[in-house]
């Protein structure tokens, strides 16, 4: 499914934002959920977490926040390990999705959510929490896609981030990428055929490359998959060229078929 969706339905798009050496999490994800070139805004790529200049751009305004404004329902998808929302706000280190989040605290998902399957975990499967958490039951790629849809079907928006990918890259474990690619096929390959028989639009793509060149340890320069699939993907495709231009072209898709 993964090479489907890359053959027929997604664009190559700038990660690298007109600012030297290769591009990182915190500028690259910023800049696409804010429409703001924050690498450039930075003076550099910046990795990890946010610092306070690029959360203050975060914070003033970003996509959740947008469509909030447009009376738009959203749903971070993602669950985190935590009780509420005030346990979330004192962590030191936050990423840039969930700074966004907290803008929009109602968006964000709780390991309750998770428990209830009202969230995902971020590798999809629950394994990396076993030993943490060994009540909660291990899942296959395709329940995972299931949760995911039935969370899609509630919200107006809905996002959900995933990074096992990336540290697979990071690894330089040929085999570890396999695996993880194979377990997200398999999600992937669930949750389009959901979406396509209810007509909702997939959008993916990444902050930065990596893994298509596992002997490479650091990010890639490499332009970046922009895919996008159902109601409104040409538009979406036509619109986007670099990660500056995907908040943009998502705000308008909702002006465009509502």
């Amino acid at each position: 499914m993964l090479w489907r969706l890359l053959e027929r339905h997604s664009k190559p798009i700038d990660a690298c934002l007109g600012v030297d050496g290769p591009p990182q999490s915190a500028t690259g994800q910023a800049t696409m959920f804010t429409g703001v070139n924050c690498a450039a805004a930075m003076g550099k790529h910046c990795e990890g977490f946010p610092g306070p200049g690029l959360r203050k751009i975060i914070e003033e305004n970003n996509l959740f926040l947008e469509l909030k404004r447009r009376n738009l329902s959203v749903k971070f998808a993602d669950a985190y390990l935590v009780d509420g929302v005030d346990e979330l706000e004192m962590r030191r280190f936050k990423s840039v999705t969930t700074v966004m989040a907290l803008t929009l605290p109602e968006t964000v998902s709780t390991i309750d959510d998770l428990v209830n399957d009202e969230a995902l975990l971020q590798d999809l499967t629950r394994e990396t929490i076993q030993e943490r958490y060994p009540d909660i039951p291990v899942i296959p790629p395709q329940r995972a896609a299931e949760h995911l849809f039935r969370i899609a079907r509630k919200f107006d928006f809905t996002l959900f981030e995933f990074f096992q990918s990336d540290i697979a890259g990071h690894s330089m474990d040929y085999a570890r990428a396999c695996a993880v690619l194979r377990v997200y096929d398999r999600f992937l390959s669930a949750l389009v055929r959901y979406t396509e028989a209810a007509g909702l639009t997939v959008v993916l793509t990444s902050d930065h490359g990596n893994i298509e060149e596992i002997g490479e340890r650091g990010h890639t320069r490499n332009q970046i998959p922009f895919i996008a699939y159902g109601p409104g993907e040409k538009m979406l495709r036509e619109k986007v060229s670099s990660l500056k231009d995907v908040m943009g072209a998502v705000l308008q898709a909702y002006e465009t078929l509502s």
